[in-house]
């Protein structure tokens, strides 16, 4: 990308949400998040803070009468997931003031480490025209993690994303976790068959759309040229009043409500950030009102 978004400040700042939001997190990453795969394993994991409504066979008793607290032990099956990120890296990305690129990088790396930290596995892919690349694969744990995060200052944002094509042939794997999918979905290419695909394979499904100021709220007055970021033979050349941009915010919105309830009719949540958000804004108040976070 050319900049650092992906730093010890922004690091220090995920270490605090995670902080703030451990026992929240721990319903949607590993904890009490259960793979939709039948299994048992009596490997033990680890432990986290007991919260009422726990089962309290699970609790450590000898833990207990050392330090006086009650601890929840947890085991393989409860926690190992796999969370998969798909990030569209596509030029249409390096839109807007601050860039969208800046924010889809922010929220890969906030769900990577909120993941980490519960035991989860973390794979990354940037989305190049029908390709998933693998930046990230299989991360486990905090030291790994501080190890292989910078790679995401390295993706290109260029070209176009075919998300359907790119999903559809990736491994994804079977009912083992999150797959999230950070995009502006604004594109001709489908993103229904990506959605299919993983509702298909059981995968819990979360879409984030990230759209900048300027998308969200036009400003645009006046005879404008207008060109495609991903293919610049397609342009538009009008006059921009304020009939044009009512027309546009209509369209817009319907848009974000299809993929809404194509997703949420799936089983996935939906989410619109815009890319000027900051993440305690996003995580405090839209995944909390989303009922994805308690």
């Amino acid at each position: 990308m050319g900049k650092m978004i992906i730093d010890e400040a922004f690091l220090s700042e995920l270490e605090a949400l995670q902080t703030l939001l451990r026992n929240n997190v721990a319903g949607m990453f590993g904890g009490n998040h259960q793979s939709k795969n039948f299994g048992s394993s009596c490997e033990f994991a680890d432990y986290r803070d007991y919260v009422p409504g726990d089962d309290i066979s699970k609790i450590d008793w000898n833990v207990y009468a050392r330090f006086d607290k009650l601890y929840q032990k947890l085991y393989l099956d409860e926690r190992q997931m796999h969370t998969k990120i798909y990030v569209d890296a596509s030029r249409s990305m390096q839109h807007g003031s601050p860039e969208k690129a800046e924010q889809v990088l922010r929220m890969a790396a906030a769900f990577a480490y909120l993941s980490v930290a519960e035991m989860d596995k973390v794979s990354v892919y940037a989305i190049h025209g029908g390709h998933a690349d693998e930046v990230i694969s299989g991360m486990v744990g905090k030291d790994a993690y501080l190890n292989c995060i910078n790679a995401l200052n390295e993706i290109e944002f260029v070209g176009d994303a075919a998300l359907d094509e790119a999903i559809r042939t990736s491994k994804i794997g079977r009912g083992d976790g999150y797959s999230i999918l950070i995009s502006d979905f604004l594109t001709d290419a489908p993103y229904e068959a990506a959605i299919d695909k993983l509702a298909e394979q059981k995968r819990d499904i979360f879409c984030i759309q990230i759209l900048s100021r300027e998308e969200l709220n036009p400003q645009f007055r006046g005879k404008m040229h207008l060109f495609d970021s991903e293919n610049v033979g397609d342009f538009f050349r009008k006059k921009i009043d304020r009939d044009r941009v009512n027309a546009y915010k209509a369209a817009l919105k319907h848009v974000t409500e299809r993929i809404k309830m194509y997703c949420e009719a799936r089983g996935g949540h939906y989410l619109l950030v815009p890319a000027y958000q900051s993440l305690s804004d996003v995580f405090f108040g839209n995944m909390v009102d989303l009922e994805v976070l308690k």
